[in-house]
């Protein structure tokens, strides 16, 4: 392994790391409203993302982007579902549901697999075919045992799939494309904290560790973005798609071992079928015809 190639398990492992311990920061902002998290989020990584931006001189390449109609508004479609996920995951593992997050980035490169073949019009092989029914049949058992299927989780994994198949579109540096999503939703993230101030509400959350924690979100939100950017640029893309695991992993063991969450014998039977799922379509990715 070369030293640029050590470099990027590094950027990898430190980016998809910290993604798999956002529950534990989250979690420190559970006495705040999930929408007044999200908008403070919002803002302190607009700042966050502005001063990288500045430091590395890039901000030619958020006025290109801003020149465009078309560009911007695949943007704006991409910073919609963009929000939604965070909405959805601040919410989860403030009402202790982190398994559910868990559970929806499992899914989500299988979901990536079903907009390719959908929007894409990719072909899969029959192994793949097998992997994708495994895991639609695992959540199929959750939602007859339960009465309901996982929505937070299908919601998790949807809105990021479109997410990642609109900015596949628009291939962006990650650092850009967040400055201009994070731009188109400061207005909205602005007033909502305003009208918030009105009601009554505590600015910041009203005492110093809470105040600490929303502004670290900005630099939390941007710093593993451009750890990744730095392992895309090192790693081969398959490699680095072994990473992504490491994420919902970390949600999985930090729900079960840390915050106490039993999953049921319903749950445990989707995630075996999740996780097979995935075994088998790594196993099928990895045969020499796919290389």
């Amino acid at each position: 392994m070369t030293a640029e190639h050590r470099r990027g398990v590094f950027f990898a492992l430190a980016c998809y790391g910290t993604w798999g311990f956002f529950p534990v920061f989250w979690k420190l902002l559970s006495a705040i409203p999930p929408a007044e998290v999200l908008a403070y989020r919002v803002v302190w990584s607009l700042l966050a993302v502005a001063v990288m931006l500045s430091w590395t001189g890039r901000w030619a390449e958020v006025l290109v982007l801003l020149a465009s109609r078309r560009r911007l508004a695949v943007l704006a479609a991409s910073t919609l579902c963009i929000s939604i996920n965070w909405l959805i995951f601040i919410s989860v593992v403030s009402e202790g549901n982190v398994l559910e997050a868990s559970m929806g980035y499992f899914l989500n490169p299988l979901v990536n697999v079903a907009l390719g073949v959908i929007i894409l019009k990719e072909r899969l092989r029959p192994l793949q075919w097998v992997a994708v029914g495994l895991a639609l049949a695992g959540i199929v058992e959750l939602a007859v045992v339960t009465g309901t299927p996982p929505w937070s989780a299908l919601c998790l994994a949807g809105t990021f799939g479109i997410y990642g198949l609109l900015r596949k579109r628009l291939p962006v540096s990650p650092l850009t494309g967040l400055a201009v999503e994070t731009g188109l939703m400061f207005p909205v993230a602005l007033a909502y904290l305003a009208w918030r101030l009105a009601e009554g509400a505590p600015l910041l959350g009203g005492t110093p560790a809470l105040a600490t924690a929303l502004v670290a979100s900005g630099p939390v939100t941007a710093l593993p973005l451009l750890w990744f950017a730095a392992a895309a640029g090192r790693l081969r893309y398959a490699t680095l798609g072994f990473f992504q695991y490491l994420a919902p992993t970390g949600h999985f063991l930090l729900a079960v071992l840390v915050y106490g969450e039993s999953p049921g014998p319903a749950h445990m039977i989707t995630f075996a079928c999740i996780w097979a799922a995935i075994g088998l379509y790594l196993a099928d990715s990895l045969k020499p015809s796919a290389r």
